[in-house]
This record gives structure tokens, sequence and C-alpha cells, in this order.
């Protein structure tokens, strides 16, 4: 569990931030500088001294400052318009100056704003945007060549050149972070399969064992049905329990298995998950015997056991047994505790399990990441509730409810004996 680290300042500022404080800064200093300060000898025909004198002009100018600023407010929300106004108000600042060309200093706000919608939109919403900052650009570079204006070299082109690059940076962030999501979602899936074939191997464990027990039980009634017909009648209602309790168990995991079996074959590969080692359990007869190795190595486990204890389902005492084993493993390795308290608790119709600490991690995951999907898988496959995360008081909480099948007649009947 590893404590959660603070994103760098840059990623903490709003995108809508950096193109108000990008077209505000380009904004206001010829303001300052040309209008506020005293004359000086330098001149400059873009920004004259009296380019602002006119009550047109202010309000112009004032306009251009509100749609830049509900544009970069907006930027975050709804993009596409909040985009528009920015553009808007860099062409009506333009205006109020009565100039001919866009400052370049004060476009670089509209290539922050287009870097951002190609790093979160879609391409083709990305490229429609960059298409109008570049249509815009277009417009100024001919009205220069229809006014015959040579003054000096025109920006536009070196302007257009910044939009592309801003879209390309755009883009391969875009890139990058859908690659990020695909391996994500690529390795989630791979650890649901995987802990699904350790399912399906703890599940032939299981039967195996309850055939054997079949096999030896039909055996022994066999041998004594003529002398001892009340032993052999044991015997049988022992094979009959045993079958009943393994079929019950197959018929809710073979669905979720080989429709798990049918995906691993449509890949065409088993990325090696088969392999996975498996340390033979008991169920929960064994939780005693993994607190007791646990504490051994530093960490005290505490284990409460509420209701009345009573034999389940194997499927079932092998789900809890592996989530509170996955539980107090990451416990140890990643919260910083002393200490894990285990409830188990025996109800009426179902069994709840509770693994809680009091570390300072920041969840509890397994050292690649997704050992909480492979306890969901197996709380879900048995129609159970499965819920973690970081306790009010602090520290994290692992708490599973599994719903224990009533007990056919027959079966209450074999159990009593």
């Amino acid at each position: 569990m590893s404590a959660s680290v603070s994103s760098p300042l840059l990623k903490r500022i709003p995108p809508g931030l950096w193109t108000a404080l990008a077209w505000f800064a380009a904004a206001v200093e010829p303001i300052v500088e040309y209008v506020v300060m005293p004359p000086r000898p330098t001149y400059s025909p873009n920004f004259p001294r009296d380019g602002l004198d006119s009550l047109g002009a202010r309000a112009l100018l004032a306009l251009a400052f509100v749609l830049v600023l509900a544009g970069s407010a907006a930027l975050r929300r709804s993009t596409t318009p909040a985009y528009a106004l920015v553009i808007a108000g860099t062409v009506a600042s333009t205006v109020a100056w009565r100039q001919d060309e866009i400052p370049p200093l004060q476009f670089l706000a509209v290539d922050v704003a287009l870097c951002y919608i190609a790093a979160i939109r879609s391409r083709r919403s990305s490229l429609t945007a960059a298409a109008g900052a570049l249509g815009v650009l277009t417009c100024y570079f001919m009205m220069r060549l229809l006014m015959g204006d040579d003054s000096g070299i025109a920006p536009e082109p070196f302007l257009a050149l910044t939009v592309v690059i801003a879209w390309l940076i755009g883009n391969s962030v875009h890139q990058a972070r859908a690659h990020t999501e695909e391996l994500y979602a690529r390795a989630a899936a791979e650890a649901v399969t995987a802990e699904r074939l350790r399912i399906a191997r703890e599940m032939h464990d299981t039967v195996a064992h309850s055939i054997g027990i079949i096999a030896l039980q039909a055996g022994a009634a066999a041998r004594v049905i003529e002398t001892q017909p009340a032993k052999a009648r044991e015997a049988m209602l022992t094979v009959e329990k045993a079958g009943r309790e393994t079929l019950s168990g197959l018929r809710r995991m073979l669905g979720a298995l080989r429709q798990a079996d049918q995906n691993q074959e449509g890949t065409g590969h088993d990325h090696g998950l088969a392999q996975a080692p498996l340390q033979p359990a008991a169920g929960l007869a064994d939780v005693e015997r993994l607190a007791a190795t646990t504490t051994a190595a530093g960490v005290r486990v505490e284990v409460c056991w509420q209701g009345r204890r009573r034999p389940l389902p194997a499927d079932i005492d092998l789900a809890a047994f592996r989530i509170v084993q996955e539980s107090v493993t990451n416990a140890v390795r990643h919260s910083g505790a002393d200490s894990c308290l285990v409830r188990v608790e025996y109800r009426a119709d179902e069994l709840a399990v509770e693994v809680s600490d009091r570390g300072k991690g920041g969840g509890t995951t397994t050292d690649t990441g997704y050992g909480l999907i492979g306890m969901r898988e197996r709380a879900a496959l048995l129609r159970g509730d499965f819920t973690a995360g970081p306790r009010p008081g602090g520290g994290f909480l692992v708490a599973v409810r599994l719903p224990i099948p009533a007990m056919t007649e027959a079966e209450e009947k074999a159990r009593a004996i």
C-alpha cells in the first residue's frame, strides 16, 4: 500500500488558468507600457498611445477580456465553446487596438487551449479546433495581402507552426493516455483470468477429494451392506452429502469458469498464467495457522470468531480463506501496521469476513496491483458482496459477505447423523 504522492504543481494548475495567464500577460503588458506609463521616445505602431482613446475601443477591449476569462473558466467543462471564446477574445483585442495581425505572445493562449483539447478530446474534435485557429490566421494573412501591407515579415506562418506543434503535443499526450488505459484494462483482465484459473485448479482438487470420499464410502457400504445395514446406510448418506455439495459448488462456478476458458482460447495464448503456484489450504480451518505464522513474522494477527462455527461448502470455505490470506499478506507488506484484525462471522444464511488494519498505506493491493481484483472476482463468482477501502479512523478494511446455500432435507439428515 503505497502512500499517495501529490502530483507536480504544473499538473495541479487547471489548463484554463494557464490559458488565462498567458493571454492576460500578453494583453496587459502593452496597456501598461504604452498607455499607463509616461510617454517615452519609443513608439509602437501596433499599440499606439491613442489606440484606446475612443470609448468603443475600450469597450471592445473589455469585451475581449471577458470573453477570454469566460473561455478559460469553462475550458475543462465545455472545451469547444470555451476554445471559441478564447479565439473570439483574441480577435476582439486586435480589433480594439486596430491591429492587422495577432501578437504572437497573445496567440500563445490559443495554443495552450488547443494543446489541452488535443489531449482530452477525440482526434476529430482536436483537428477541428486546430483548423479553426489556422482559419483565423489565414484570414489575417489574406487581409494583409489584400491591403498590400509589406511592412515586415508576416507572423501568421510562424503562428501556424505553433498551432501544429501544440496539436502534436496534445495528440501525443492523448495517445499515451489511451495506451496506458489499454494496458491497465488488459492487465486487469489478465488478473481476473489468473484468479479464475486458480479457482478452477482449487475446484479440481476439491472435486478429486470428494470423489475419493465417495469411492471410499461406497466401497465400505458394499462390504457391510448385508452384515451391518446401519453402517452401510450411514456410508451411503455420506456419499450423498459429498456428491450434493460437490455438484452445488460446480453449478455455482462452472458458468463463469467456462466463459473464462472461452476467452482464453480466443486470445490464442495464456500469458503463462496457468503456471501460477498455489499453496494447499484446508479453508477457514487454516486461518489460525496463518495468523500464527504472520505473528511470528512480526505482525500480530488477531482472529475473532463469531456465530456458530459449522461446516461450509468447499468452494465458499476455500474462497473465504483465500480472501483472508490475500488481505493479511498485503496488510503485512504494504500497510506498515504492527497488528491486523480478522473477523469471521457465521450468520444464518451468509458468511461475513472482515480484515482490517490501522496502517498508513493507501490501499490493499498485491505487488502487481491487482489483489483487489482477484478477491472481488472470487466473491462475485459466489454471488457475494465485496468492499475494500480506507477506514474513517485510518487504516484499510476489506469486507466480504458470501451467501451460504440452504441445505436440502437429505443434507440436513446427513448432517444430523
